[in-house]
């Protein structure tokens, strides 16, 4: 059985990749835009709600976070 440490950590995965494709950023490009402007905080804070919603959704609460913490991406 898994820990849940290691379904967050996948899910991060999953939340980085999908935001990366949304962009057309490589994964480490959108591991450290995430990282700049608090979106895997966001998603560490609320994992607990956010992994239940579907990917584009995480995805579009993860864009709020960012442009409201200094992020361009839209």
């Amino acid at each position: 059985m898994r820990t849940e440490a290691e379904n967050k950590a996948t899910y991060y995965v999953y939340c980085v990749n999908h935001f990366a494709r949304r962009f057309n950023l490589s994964p480490k490009d959108s591991f450290n835009y995430l990282f700049q402007y608090g979106g895997l905080e966001y998603l560490d804070e609320f994992y607990d709600v956010e992994h239940l919603l579907s990917f584009s959704d995480a995805i579009n609460d993860l864009i709020v976070i960012c442009k409201n913490n200094g992020g361009y991406l839209q």
